[in-house]
């Protein structure tokens, strides 16, 4: 008996041992476990996979209708301020034409005002020259006679 016998009997026996103890069903179940927590892992990874697809689409959708949002937002402010700069123009305009008829107006006011005085002026100009003319040119009784004369008219106006 050489040794390859004894080896090839120690063979046998720890097979023996191992189809004894059940190992080979113990490495199917291991290996049976492990094949189903793969694939229980791959499918975890599928359905995590789906959701995050499922995620960007509703991110992009919602990205896309802030755009819009946006994009209408500024068009109604861009139409607010075209309204607004109409407006202040309109108003503006306005403005101008009412400050030019006001200042056309004060202008004639003026004007009348001072036609009014020019007129005064001549008035009083030629009263002090009649009145200077009437002192050299009468005596009492001719100046008596029309300070009453003019009594009598301002009687005359004030009834």
């Amino acid at each position: 008996m050489d040794s390859t016998f004894w080896a090839f009997v120690s063979l046998i026996l720890f097979l023996g041992l191992i189809a004894y103890l059940k190992v080979p069903g113990m490495m199917a179940k291991a290996l049976d476990k492990r094949a189903d927590a793969i694939r229980n892992e791959l499918d975890e990874a599928r359905r995590m996979r789906e959701e995050a697809q499922q995620l960007l689409a509703e991110y992009q959708r919602r990205r896309k209708d802030a755009e819009q949002e946006a994009s209408e937002i500024v068009q109604s402010a861009e139409r607010e301020a075209q309204a607004i700069v109409r407006e202040a123009k309109a108003k503006t305009e306005e403005y101008v034409t009412r400050r030019t008829a006001m200042a056309e107006e004060k202008i004639a006011q003026a004007e009348a005002d001072a036609v009014s005085e020019v007129k005064a002026s001549a008035v009083n100009l030629a009263i002090a020259a009649a009145e200077r003319i009437i002192v050299e040119r009468s005596d009492a009784s001719v100046q008596k006679a029309l300070f009453d004369k003019s009594i009598g008219e301002v009687k005359q106006r004030l009834n």
